[in-house]
């Protein structure tokens, strides 16, 4: 689509004072709606799903059980985004420099073991012998459906394209901009046609731009793929891509077991009873992936995203071996500073009594490395 501006008789063209309107407004949020400037026709979530009512589906979208079900209002957002609590991020983080990290790519855990590489964001790379796994795949640089607004990278991702190994599989938790990006998938249709598991109602949206390998699963329902178990669990979150596609798909979180291993895959959510509903159906995992940030103000974002205190108790309803932190220090999407989520990480870990090892923000780039 074109993004040139159409005149307007009497008057200068309308779209750039709707730009510096929507840069100001959203320019850090992942959650714009925006208007007729997106790219091509990505400002939808397709047809959404159709199928019987549940206890968190009401027969034409999904909600979040035991939760009011009203949504935040315009008015809320302008009362947020004009509150003037905001700090400023570098357009570039210090580590940046050194970013992606030169050279091959992380290796495969040993055997029994898995290598978790944070490559920005929610985007992790998983590997086990013989399997790789993506998660919310992003190598864009703005998590937006217009290249011109919306959050830019802080930070480049950790890994480059060309060192990015084959991919097995994609955990799509929802279809949020900042966690599917359609630029990223069909990239990695062309790089390695993995298959892509996320939740109800993505797969039409996902089929019509060309991906084709999808299997979509309600919570609890699990699928067995390339050695693989993966069971799709609750999360307290919502979807929308812009227009009237608001919670028409279905949010969540994943767990992977492989080879014994069992891997915890948060994606976007506030805390609940969900954590510990989800050890009790599945287990406790080696390894929890939770995220930390974005959580500022808390009278807007507390029932979409966990701060760290949160997040540590998520570890701890869990019964988690150990966790890392992620959904920080890449896109600004909210008020708090680049580096709040880790200091306030470290603080939440030693009011509870944990040590680092148990629980912390890994390094953008990191390769760490866990067992059953």
């Amino acid at each position: 689509m074109s993004d040139s501006p159409t005149p307007v008789s009497g008057s200068k063209t309308r779209l750039p004072t709707r730009r510096r309107a929507l840069r100001w407004l959203f320019g850090g949020s992942a959650m714009v709606g925006a208007g007729s400037w997106a790219k091509d026709d990505w400002l939808t979530a397709g047809p959404g799903w159709r199928g019987p009512v549940s206890d968190h589906f009401d027969g034409r979208v999904f909600f979040n059980p035991g939760l009011p079900r009203g949504d935040k209002s315009w008015i809320d957002l302008w009362r947020w985004r004009l509150s003037g609590g905001r700090e400023r991020w570098p357009e570039q983080a210090a580590d940046s420099g050194r970013l992606p990290v030169a050279g091959t790519p992380p290796a495969p855990g040993r055997d029994g073991a898995v290598t978790a590489t944070l490559v920005g964001h929610a985007t992790f790379l998983l590997r086990w012998r013989g399997l790789t796994v993506l998660t919310d795949p992003v190598w864009s640089d703005r998590c937006s459906p217009v290249t011109w607004a919306g959050p830019k990278r802080a930070r480049p991702p950790a890994v480059a394209w060309p060192d990015l190994p084959p991919v097995d599989l994609v955990l799509l938790s929802h279809n949020h901009y900042d966690h599917l990006d359609l630029a990223t998938l069909q990239r990695l249709e062309a790089h390695s046609r993995p298959l892509i598991l996320t939740g109800l109602g993505n797969r039409a949206f996902l089929a019509g731009h060309g991906l084709n390998r999808v299997v979509e699963l309600d919570w609890w329902q699990s699928h067995a793929a390339s050695g693989a178990q993966v069971t799709f669990a609750p999360a307290v979150h919502w979807s929308n891509r812009g227009g009237n596609s608001r919670n028409a798909t279905l949010w969540g979180a994943f767990l992977i077991e492989v080879a014994g291993t069992r891997v915890y895959f948060g994606g976007d959510t506030g805390y609940g009873p969900h954590f510990a509903e989800t050890r009790r159906r599945l287990g406790a995992p080696d390894l929890a992936l939770l995220p930390i940030g974005a959580y500022e103000p808390r009278w807007f974002m507390k029932t979409m995203h966990m701060n760290p205190a949160e997040a540590v108790q998520a570890h701890h309803d869990l019964g988690a071996r150990r966790s890392l932190g992620f959904h920080f220090g890449t896109w600004q999407l909210t008020d708090e500073g680049i580096d709040a989520p880790v200091l306030a990480l470290a603080e939440a870990r030693a009011a509870a009594g944990l040590t680092e090892d148990v629980f912390r923000a890994p390094g953008f780039g990191e390769r760490i490395e866990a067992f059953a």
